[in-house]
């Protein structure tokens, strides 16, 4: 997850050894993100969620762009070799992060723009990568 300004919000890797080249492609992603984001322009307010699809492919994976009517950004990394998950498996995959994404903005004690530490968030997305792997 990156907030609208693109400073991380939530970012979670299995496997962990490789998390800083993870952390890269997300980032990276992200200008990704801010050109289709532009491109698509006065499209992009009419609707309530936007679902980037395939932002592009690497050698080794895949990756995947979600924005939301409040312009947070949700980035997801899938191994290239995983051809089980289809556009509507990553779509619903999406659409569960935002849920509980929403969720956590409910929660009186969270401060929009602060990084998300919450364990039922935590165990949703745990649940997700089983899933995936």
């Amino acid at each position: 997850l990156s907030s609208p300004q693109n400073y991380p919000l939530y970012i979670r890797s299995v496997p962990t050894e490789n998390e800083l080249k993870f952390h890269y492609t997300v980032h990276t992603s992200l200008d990704v993100v801010d050109e289709k984001i532009s491109a698509m322009g006065k499209a992009l307010v009419d609707q309530r969620e936007l679902y980037l699809g395939l932002l592009y492919p690497t050698e080794d994976y895949k990756v995947y762009g979600y924005v939301t009517n409040s312009k947070v950004k949700f980035v997801m990394v899938v191994d290239s070799s995983n051809t089980a998950l289809r556009d509507n498996e990553i779509r619903s995959m999406f659409r569960k992060l935002h849920n509980s994404y929403t969720d956590i903005m409910c929660n009186p004690f969270y401060n929009p723009g602060d990084r998300i530490h919450s364990r039922a968030f935590d165990s949703m997305v745990n649940s997700m990568m089983m899933q995936v792997c």
